[in-house]
């Protein structure tokens, strides 16, 4: 099994006010946590997906070699372009999906994903309290699916139209929906 992660980072974070996930997150940017998360809980190959090259100069984890960064020349279409742009670089089983503006989630989390997918591969979602978050695994085999979905479609409908299996874990992990859309979200 050679794991990936996509982590659509292309949004214009225009709620946060100033470039979020280079943000200074306990002496690293916001986006370092992130990756670190997945390569720590075993993610064997790791696509971030910005909006320009450049973009994240400061999150030296890009130059490590599990981690390559690709642009999404239409980052405005959304996040599921950005899913579709990381898609079209590599290919995995299972594919992760984890927003870059999720630096709380628990590298235990992530191995937790993966180890369930060992077990019963499908669609695994982490939940905490019967609450769905991040990152949730899909099975390789999805791939040709998603690149081949137009560009009006949501990943959700994407997987109910193709009838995937979901299997929900239960995770001590609040991380799994906490995002960072404010400067407020980062406290706490």
């Amino acid at each position: 099994m050679t794991s990936l992660a996509i982590v659509p980072a292309a949004g214009r974070s225009d709620r946060f006010g100033s470039p979020k996930l280079t943000t200074d997150l306990h002496g690293e940017p916001l986006l370092s946590r992130t990756i670190r998360s997945l390569l720590e809980g075993h993610v064997a190959r790791v696509v971030v997906v910005a909006s320009q090259t450049g973009a994240f100069e400061r999150v030296l984890l890009l130059r490590d070699p599990r981690v390559r960064m690709v642009v999404n020349p239409d980052a405005d279409r959304g996040m599921f372009s950005s899913i579709q742009t990381g898609l079209a670089a590599s290919d995995g089983d299972p594919i992760l999906i984890l927003p870059g503006d999720m630096p709380f989630v628990q590298s235990a989390t992530v191995a937790a994903v993966l180890e369930a997918y060992q077990r019963a591969p499908g669609f695994i979602v982490p939940q905490r309290h019967s609450r769905p978050g991040h990152p949730i695994a899909l099975p390789g085999s999805i791939r040709s699916a998603v690149l081949a979905a137009s560009p009006t479609t949501s990943l959700s409908e994407l997987i109910k139209a193709q009838r995937l299996a979901r299997a929900e874990i239960e995770v001590d992990d609040g991380g799994i929906f906490r995002d960072v859309d404010t400067p407020a979200d980062l406290m706490g």
